[in-house]
């Protein structure tokens, strides 16, 4: 069963959505950036759909001054008290849980990394935002790691010998990549965010998006704690990434 009903913070009225299930283990969906409790291409609706019927409540909501929510949208600085607020709702809504699991893709990823996760048992954070206001470092990160994962492709190496490649552009984004990279102290924040974190955390990451791209640049790539999809793109839209995502979350809500 699927409900929609209303919980306050700091004066505005949000707007969420359950998808009832017995089991005692629940998935809060944290959304990313202006995206509304659907997700893109209603993936997040599709994904409450798919978990509660493996026996999991699904909590999703709106950010203040997102979708049918009240308020002044903060970004995912100022989202710890929306997802402190939605974290109490769904406690309320689903009396039985004792462990909440929480899921964030992007910003709201860096949003759950930043408050540490205080309020949930387990974090599953997929492509964490590590740009900051004004940062054009994005294209350079992103260009680093892509242009590191086409050496490595034959395919692309016979494109480039039988000049299938316009070599003007390739030649802007080498300089580009060589240029040096402001700091990312935004990845800083989110490192010392998690590691204040008492519970388990993942860290899942689509092969093929820049934003986790860029973030793999700024993180320790020895971390245990990552997962990578080759196949996937940012919102892991692709049937094979969807049932990996599926997989690590019903993961996570059975340990």
């Amino acid at each position: 069963m699927r409900h929609h009903f209303t919980f306050p913070c700091e004066g505005a009225k949000l707007v969420g959505t359950i998808d009832e299930a017995p089991g005692t283990s629940g998935l809060l969906i944290v959304t990313g950036g202006s995206e509304i409790r659907a997700g893109a291409w209603s993936g997040q609706a599709m994904l409450a759909t798919r978990l509660s019927a493996a026996g999991h409540p699904v909590f999703r909501f709106d950010r203040r001054g997102i979708g049918d929510s009240e308020g002044v949208n903060t970004g995912f600085r100022g989202a710890t008290p929306d997802i402190t607020a939605a974290i109490r709702a769904f406690r309320q809504a689903a009396p039985q849980i004792t462990r909440v699991v929480a899921f964030g893709n992007c910003d709201a990823a860096a949003a759950l990394m930043l408050m540490s996760g205080e309020g949930v048992d387990e974090l599953v954070l997929a492509n964490p935002w590590t740009i900051q206001e004004n940062e054009e470092g994005i294209s350079t990160d992103s260009v680093r790691a892509h242009y590191r994962q086409r050496l490595r492709d034959p395919a692309a190496m016979r494109r480039l010998v039988t000049g299938r490649v316009n070599l003007g552009s390739l030649l802007r984004s080498a300089i580009l990549a060589l240029r040096s990279r402001p700091p990312a102290t935004l990845a800083t924040e989110l490192k010392s965010g998690l590691a204040r974190f008492p519970g388990q955390a993942t860290i899942l990451l689509a092969g093929r998006d820049r934003t986790a791209h860029t973030f793999l640049v700024r993180w320790d790539k020895a971390d245990p704690r990552l997962h990578h999809c080759p196949g996937a793109s940012h919102s892991f839209v692709e049937p094979e990434a969807r049932d990996w995502l599926a997989e690590r979350l019903v993961e996570a809500l059975r340990r």
